[in-house]
């Protein structure tokens, strides 16, 4: 069963905030600067965690996962200027 996470980072050093978007780009799609959608299996999801976790600097970084259940995520709400949602929403 996939799951709707969404995934914010707070990382230090340029060198590595670039290497934790271009991981999270294949996963998902860009809600933020430094957030991102992603609809995953369970496996996927590991996956992910461990390619970012092998960029992370202890102490300097970090990265927070939210796991939104269908109501949750019926309740998102945007304001301003974002690009249009692709397929991502459409996961139940």
């Amino acid at each position: 069963m996939k799951q709707f996470i969404v995934v914010a980072y707070d990382i230090a050093d340029d060198k590595r905030r670039n290497k934790i978007y271009d991981v999270l780009s294949s996963y998902g799609q860009r809600a933020n600067y430094s957030v991102f959608e992603c609809f995953l299996s369970e496996k996927d999801i590991q996956k992910l965690k461990g390619r970012i976790g092998r960029h992370l600097k202890k102490g300097e970084d970090i990265v927070l996962y939210y796991y939104l259940c269908r109501a949750c995520l019926e309740r998102r709400e945007r304001a301003g200027n974002y690009s249009d949602e692709k397929s991502i929403v459409k996961v139940f």
